[in-house]
């Protein structure tokens, strides 16, 4: 799509196609702005042409929450639709602009215990209702938690995810060995690296070293040299396991050991007792006098960035009526989306 505007692309006569935000293996995500709506939206586009799509099931992952909170709405979704760069599968949802990483960065790649307990204590209330579901996620790291405005955590990207027990009897997968390593390696459980079929206490392992991260700004097998990808993997599973609970936890309240210990302790199939970790970290918060008032770390400074989105929406709306006024290509049926402000 080089030699593609997206701003000239409108998708279903609703969706201005805007800019590329994000991509990986499953797909590319753009912003686009919604004409009915005035407001901007993530489109998630995947090739139909691709081995092992996956969009469609994570649309249906997205219909089973059911706009739970914690979730980002999903409003469309289009098969096989004809782009001027091929045909794509999009998924059209709602737009929360900040992760977890961003955040992180903004902060210095430090986060406070306090702003650490917070966000752990949303981790485990969003996998405890993917769990609760039937669905693990698979690929935990800070890139796939969002906030909104009001410092509320989402969790997205559910392309790696995957039953794992029937929906309706709850009979759980069984057992299995020599799985490829599927996530993210650097927030990987240790039995996901030794090639064991993942389940609910793999989700948690990963939020632990999530946390750990955001406290010491770094994990200790990051930066990690080897000559492919296969060999790093295998080093950065040599440094877990190598690793004691409490030579990671140095320095942080015994509490994150405890939570280690249990995680790591739990039997495949397992169900974790996700207000026992909440409690955990409550009594971090109750033995350090923190209060957890919903105040985090970028607090001044996401008020900014949530500034610069809002003119973001109103400079798109004002390109877009001027697209309707001197663009032919623009169907006449879009005349009634522009803004009866606007003079």
């Amino acid at each position: 799509m080089e030699n593609t505007t997206t701003n000239s692309i409108i998708i279903n006569n609703k969706y201005v196609l805007k800019d590329k935000i994000g991509s990986g293996s499953f797909g590319t995500i753009y912003t686009a702005f919604d004409l009915f709506h005035k407001d901007i939206v993530a489109l998630k586009l995947e090739s139909v042409y691709i081995n092992t799509p996956q969009l469609h099931l994570e649309n249906k992952i997205y219909k089973l929450f059911n706009h739970a909170k914690g979730f980002p709405k999903i409003y469309d979704y289009f098969i096989d639709y004809k782009l001027p760069w091929g045909n794509y599968n999009i998924l059209v949802m709602e737009c929360l602009d900040n992760s977890l990483e961003n955040l992180f960065d903004l902060c210095n790649r430090k986060f406070s215990l306090k702003t650490t307990l917070q966000i752990g204590i949303q981790m485990i209330q969003r996998i405890s209702y993917c769990h609760d579901k039937s669905i693990i996620h698979r690929d935990i790291k800070p890139d796939n938690f969002l906030i909104d405005n009001n410092n509320f955590v989402y969790l997205v990207d559910f392309g790696l995810a995957k039953n794992y027990r029937d929906s309706k009897t709850h009979m759980h997968i069984p057992y299995r060995e020599n799985k490829k390593l599927i996530g993210t390696p650097r927030y990987a459980s240790i039995n996901t690296h030794l090639g064991i079929e993942q389940s609910r206490r793999d989700d948690l392992e990963s939020i632990g070293y999530i946390l750990v991260y955001f406290l010491n700004g770094s994990l200790p097998w990051q930066g990690i040299k080897a000559r492919d990808h296969r060999a790093k993997y295998q080093k950065i599973m040599e440094k877990k396991l190598a690793m004691p609970i409490n030579l990671l936890c140095k320095n942080l309240p015994y509490q994150f050991i405890t939570y280690f210990e249990y995680v790591r302790n739990l039997r495949f199939a397992d169900k974790p007792d996700y207000k026992y970790f909440v409690k955990l970290f409550e009594s971090i918060a109750s033995e350090n006098n923190i209060i957890l008032d919903n105040n985090y770390d970028w607090d001044n400074n996401i008020g900014i960035v949530s500034e610069e989105a809002q003119n973001d929406v109103d400079a798109c709306s004002n390109v877009v009526e001027n697209q309707i006024d001197h663009n032919p290509d623009i169907p006449s049926s879009l005349q009634q989306t522009k803004n009866p402000n606007t003079k």
